[in-house]
């Protein structure tokens, strides 16, 4: 997988950068997805309560099987798609007695390959066991965080989580974010990283791209009148002249912080 450059032969083209891969270029499986309405941010009332959303494309919901509950049948990775839900990119499986399920695709597993799901198999990418037979120091992810729940952590793309330590009942492991989870010895997880790693690297070049997805423009409260926002109005260029708050009046959290800091760093 490697980052293309667009020519800047428009606008919209100068910075953009997508990802360049092989991935499978038809439809999905129809009785693995199932089609979402779009709520534009509204609740059951038609209230507004996530601004700046709206106007995507229609999109289906892919089936994904986070807890890979089909035990000591042997799957075949058919292909590998694009899915609209999620950053990372998912894997068709095609098993022994017929069954195609989808997964998240893990860095480095190739269509062609074969994975499983046991209590206890061997330690190659995409196979899925309990946390007590995975060594320490590997990578994991989809890890569950009850037994028999689903894999909750580690399903962005790129990231992953390490078995750190085990004892008669727990494992310990470390996510992306440098914090200790410990889980109970029969959680499972999904050998190897989530692959699509290079997702953060992606430039829309333009904000019809943004759109495409359901994101609307975001406006700055000192650019609006007063009757919008509290740092609207003025003549002129202003930095808002109070300290920076919702449009609701409520002080932001960034600000927030920086005041507990200050009184924390304040000799008194």
């Amino acid at each position: 997988m490697s980052l293309f450059h667009f020519k800047p032969t428009t606008p919209g083209l100068r910075n953009k950068i997508k990802l360049f891969n092989n991935l499978y270029k038809g439809n999905s499986i129809k009785k693995l997805c199932k089609n979402i309405i779009s709520k534009s941010g509204r609740n059951n009332d038609g209230r507004i309560t996530i601004r700046h959303k709206g106007g995507r494309l229609k999109r289906y919901y892919r089936f994904i099987d986070f807890f890979r509950n089909k035990l000591d049948i042997i799957g075949k990775v058919e292909r590998i798609e694009y899915d609209p839900n999620r950053n990372s990119n998912i894997s068709l499986i095609l098993y022994n007695d017929g069954e195609r399920r989808y997964i998240i695709s893990p860095k480095n597993l190739n269509i062609g390959d074969f994975i499983i799901s046991a209590n206890n198999s061997k330690i190659k990418v995409g196979n899925n066991l309990l946390l007590k037979n995975i060594p320490n120091g590997v990578k994991i992810h989809c890890i569950e965080k009850t037994p028999g729940s689903g894999g909750v952590f580690a399903r962005s793309a790129g990231s992953y989580a390490t078995v750190y330590s085990k004892d008669l009942k727990n494992v310990t492991i470390i996510l992306n974010s440098g914090k200790y989870k410990t889980l109970n010895n029969f959680c499972k997880a999904t050998i190897g990283e989530v692959g699509n790693a290079d997702h953060f690297n992606i430039k829309f070049g333009k904000a019809g791209s943004k759109r495409i997805l359901g994101i609307r423009p975001t406006v700055r409260g000192v650019a609006m009148n007063p009757v919008d926002h509290p740092h609207g109005g003025g003549e002129g260029k202003t930095s808002g002249g109070r300290d920076p708050v919702s449009p609701w009046g409520k002080l932001s959290k960034s600000f927030k912080k920086h005041v507990k800091i200050l009184k924390k760093n304040t000799i008194l």
